[in-house]
C-alpha cells in the first residue's frame, strides 16, 4: 500500500458524512482494544481557538521535556499533520501500517447493520488514540471535531478539559442560540475532571458552570481564576502579554501569532499546563512557558507568508472568527490599503461574514469560490459589484492580478474557509519558492 492509497481509503469513509453519536466509534475502539481507556488525554472544545490552544499547549509541554501527541483538524499543509507527536506529523509508513490494521476492523463492523458506515473522523479518532498508545506519549491533546457531546472524540477519559470560545457555527447541528451551543460543547465535561474556560460570554458560561457543578468538575475561568493582560507589540510579528494566576505572574510573554484573541488562547494553554503539573506533581517551569509559546506555530491563523508584498492568511471560517479578524485588521493594519480575497462554504452565514468584512477601512473585497463540496455559489452575487466589491470566478487568476497591482502601501488578506485558505497557501508557497516552510 502507498501513502496515497492509505489516505484514499480514509477519505473513502467521507461518503458516510458527519454523523453525531458515539456508538460507531465506540464499537471500533472496542475492536481495537480500547486505547481510549489507556491514553492520558487533555480534551479541548470551542467554536474557535481550539487549534491554536492545542499548538500552544503541546509546545509548552514539549519544552518541559514531555512527549506530546496531538489530534487536530482540518489539515493545512499535509494530511498526516492531523496526528502528530511533539508537532511532527505521523510518518507515511506508520499511517500505512495503521490503515492496514484498521481496514479489516472497519470491514467487519460494516457487516453490522446497527453500526455500519463508520465515518472518516471516527476512523481517525480511533487510529490516533491507538497510535499514541503504541508510542507511549506522556499526554495526548485531543481537539474536538464538532460540538462536544456527540463528537467522536468524546469517548476519551481525560485528565483535563477546556472550552476556548462559544460562538455561532454549525447551528443546524449544535443549536441556534449560544446556550444551546454551549450545552453541546459542555458535553465534554466529565465527573471530577477540571475544566478551563476561555473568554466566553455570560449566557454561554452559565450553561458551562451548571454542567461543571453537576459533574463536580473544578472550573477555572478566564478573567477570574487566571487572566491575561495585553501589552503593546514590540515591533516584531506577534503579541506580548502578562499572565497572572494563583501561582503568580509571568511578565512580558511573547507569541508569534497575531491577534488579541491569541493571547486568550495562550492563557487557556498556560492554565492547562499549570493544572497538569499539579496533577502529575511536576515543577511548573516558567522557562517552558516562555520558550513553548514563542516556538508555537499554527498555519493560516493570521500567518504572514510574505513581506513584499505583505500577504496574510487567516482561516476565519465563521462569523465569530471574522469579527475577531476585523478587530485585528482595524487595530494592526489601519495604514494599509487592504485587498481581501474571501471564500467560504455555503453552510456558513456568508452574508453576516461579508457584512463584517466590509467594516474594514480602506479595503476592497474580492469574493470567489473553489473546488470543494458546498463551496460558495457566486451566482447570488450577480450584479452586486462596486468599486469596493468584486466577484472573481477563478481565484488563481484573481490572486495573480491582485499581487501584480500591489505596492508597499498594500496588504493582501486571504480569509474564509480553512480549506480555501489552505489551497491558496500551498500555491503561494510553491510559487514563492518557500517550500522550506512546509
Amino acid at each position: 500500500m502507498t501513502i496515497e492509497e492509505a489516505v484514499d481509503w480514509i477519505h473513502s469513509r467521507k461518503k458516510f458524512g458527519s454523523r453525531p453519536g458515539l456508538e460507531r466509534v465506540q464499537a471500533l475502539l472496542n475492536k481495537a482494544g480500547n486505547p481510549e481507556k489507556q491514553v492520558p488525554v487533555i480534551h479541548i472544545a470551542g467554536t474557535n481557538g481550539k487549534g491554536s490552544t492545542v499548538a500552544y499547549l503541546r509546545s509548552i509541554l514539549a519544552a518541559a521535556g514531555l512527549t506530546v501527541g496531538s489530534f487536530t483538524s482540518p489539515y493545512i499543509e499535509e494530511f498526516n499533520e492531523r496526528i502528530a507527536i511533539n508537532g511532527k506529523s505521523i510518518a507515511d509508513e506508520d499511517l500505512i501500517t495503521w490503515v492496514e490494521r484498521y481496514q479489516p476492523l472497519v470491514a467487519e463492523l460494516d457487516q453490522d447493520a446497527a453500526i455500519n458506515g463508520i465515518t472518516e473522523f471516527e476512523v481517525l479518532t480511533s487510529l490516533a488514540l491507538d497510535f499514541f498508545l503504541e508510542q507511549k506519549v506522556d499526554i495526548a491533546i485531543i481537539e474536538v471535531g464538532l460540538g462536544g457531546l456527540l463528537d467522536s472524540t468524546n469517548v476519551v477519559q481525560p485528565l483535563l478539559t477546556a472550552i476556548t470560545t462559544i460562538g455561532y457555527d454549525h447551528t443546524d447541528i449544535l443549536g441556534e442560540t449560544l446556550p444551546e451551543i454551549a450545552m453541546q460543547k459542555a458535553g465534554i465535561i466529565k465527573k471530577d475532571v477540571p475544566i478551563v474556560t476561555g473568554n466566553i460570554t455570560a449566557e454561554a458560561l452559565t450553561v458551562i458552570k451548571q454542567k461543571a457543578e453537576n459533574e463536580q468538575a473544578a472550573l477555572y475561568q478566564y478573567g477570574k481564576d487566571y487572566q491575561v493582560d495585553y501589552l503593546k507589540p514590540d515591533g516584531s510579528w506577534g503579541e506580548r502579554f502578562n499572565y497572572t494566576s494563583d501561582v503568580g505572574r509571568i511578565s512580558k510573554l511573547k507569541i508569534s501569532l497575531l491577534g488579541r484573541h491569541q493571547i486568550e488562547n495562550a492563557g487557556v494553554a498556560i492554565k492547562l499546563y499549570q493544572l497538569y503539573c499539579q496533577q502529575k506533581q511536576l515543577i511548573f517551569e516558567e522557562k517552558a512557558v516562555r520558550n513553548g509559546l514563542l516556538a508555537a506555530q499554527w498555519p493560516a491563523r493570521m500567518e504572514k507568508i510574505s513581506d513584499e508584498p505583505l500577504v496574510i492568511l487567516d482561516g476565519a471560517h465563521n462569523d465569530h472568527a471574522i469579527k475577531r479578524l476585523v478587530e485585528n485588521m482595524k487595530r494592526e493594519f489601519s495604514e494599509y490599503n487592504i485587498h481581501i480575497l474571501f471564500s467560504a462554504l455555503e453552510t456558513k452565514d456568508i452574508d453576516s461574514m461579508l457584512k463584517d468584512l466590509r467594516k474594514i477601512p480602506h479595503a476592497h473585497l474580492y469574493i470567489t469560490t473553489f473546488d470543494y463540496p458546498k463551496s460558495l455559489n457566486l451566482s447570488r452575487f450577480d450584479d452586486q459589484e462596486t468599486d469596493r466589491f468584486s466577484v472573481v470566478s477563478l481565484w488563481q487568476f484573481g490572486l495573480a492580478e491582485i499581487l501584480e497591482a500591489m505596492d508597499d502601501s498594500d496588504l493582501l488578506l486571504v480569509t474564509g474557509s480553512l480549506y480555501f485558505v489552505s489551497e491558496v497557501r500551498q500555491l503561494l508557497l510553491n510559487v514563492g519558492g518557500n517550500d522550506e516552510r512546509n
